[in-house]
């Protein structure tokens, strides 16, 4: 997401986060604070775009100052998800769905909540869903962490549950984004990176070949040449050299998130339909904004059908309704407020 006017969206990489602050009354509980980013990424300091590029393919990731006890219960919590995940039903076209956020900015964990319990409902999947992220700013996260390793452990289990002959993997992911791929980042603790190779080798690994990929990131578009097969849809925020916007930490949303998941796939249509739809809604949203267009990308393998047209005939007839304030609402009242 693009400073100057990329300073919008990379606000969470270099600054605390952005929540607002409220008065309260003396001798009350202090209010929660989500964790806040107070300095870059010590994985990419001082290193060149191409040592950017290989930490990001080799998942490199870096874990600081964690507590021996919240680290036990985060192994609990990731636990506990994956126990509850139901084994596929033979005969019967099964999404998987994970939904994460790899940043610990309170936007990134409301959405990734929120596009879990859409894609559950849109794809039938009640059982076959685990959603990893952070705080949503109300208090600490009841969920598992979201990150490169348990995002890799996550699919790893999915891959033992599934039939991959006939069940698909649906994976949303919402977070910053750079030109080697995916930022993890959690407050001043976790760092890391997933790049396009370390995808396509973690998915290879697995043999999880029928899969819907949702990228919310900017340049997220790079993630395409290389994971695009016969069997993947993939569809990103952006295209390989453009920001995407509205990742403030205090939004609900970010303007993808809100136009895909948040109204296109709540709605029984086709999946290209709801890109087409969030797409207009994002470029509506960027001309308001005044930013360069993100671009948002799709592509759908000659096979996608096998596995996407079962699904889709499931998809509940009754739309419900969109949540939370509007990304754009959001992201102008910050500005006017600078």
């Amino acid at each position: 997401m693009r400073m100057g006017l990329r300073a919008i969206a990379a606000l969470a990489l270099i600054l605390p986060g952005a929540a607002a602050t409220q008065r309260r009354p003396a001798g009350a509980a202090p209010a929660y604070q989500p964790p806040r980013h107070s300095a870059p990424s010590p994985l990419f300091a001082g290193a060149s775009p191409r040592e950017m590029m290989t930490r990001a393919d080799s998942g490199m990731q870096i874990e600081r100052d964690r507590a021996p006890a919240d680290e036990l219960e985060e192994h609990r919590k990731l636990d506990r998800a994956l126990r509850a995940l139901a084994p596929q039903r033979p005969g019967i076209v099964d999404a998987y769905v994970v939904s994460i956020a790899l940043d610990s900015d309170p936007v990134f964990g409301r959405e990734a909540r929120v596009a879990g319990d859409v894609l559950r409902r849109r794809y039938g999947a009640l059982g076959r869903t685990i959603v990893l992220a952070g705080s949503d700013g109300g208090g600490p996260s009841a969920l598992p962490r979201g990150s490169p390793e348990t995002l890799a452990i996550a699919l790893a289990r999915i891959a033992e549950l599934m039939d991959k002959r006939e069940d698909v993997l649906v994976l949303y992911t919402t977070s910053h984004g750079a030109p080697f791929g995916l930022f993890y980042h959690d407050a001043d603790s976790g760092y890391g990176a997933i790049s396009p190779n370390r995808m396509a080798a973690m998915l290879g690994e697995l043999g999880i070949g029928n899969r819907l990929l949702i990228l919310s990131a900017c340049y997220s578009g790079v993630f395409v040449p290389r994971l695009q097969s016969e069997t993947s849809a993939i569809v990103t925020a952006a295209a390989s050299d453009r920001s995407s916007f509205g990742c403030l930490a205090e939004n609900d949303w970010t303007f993808f998130g809100d136009a895909m998941i948040n109204h296109a796939l709540r709605k029984a249509q086709p999946l290209s339909a709801a890109f087409a739809e969030a797409q207009g809604l994002v470029s509506g949203w960027e001309v308001q904004f005044r930013v360069q267009p993100s671009m948002p990308q799709i592509f759908l393998g000659a096979g996608v059908a096998r596995w996407l047209d079962p699904l889709e005939r499931r998809t509940p007839r009754t739309a419900t309704q969109p949540v939370g304030r509007p990304a754009l609402e959001s992201s102008r009242a910050f500005m006017q407020r600078r």
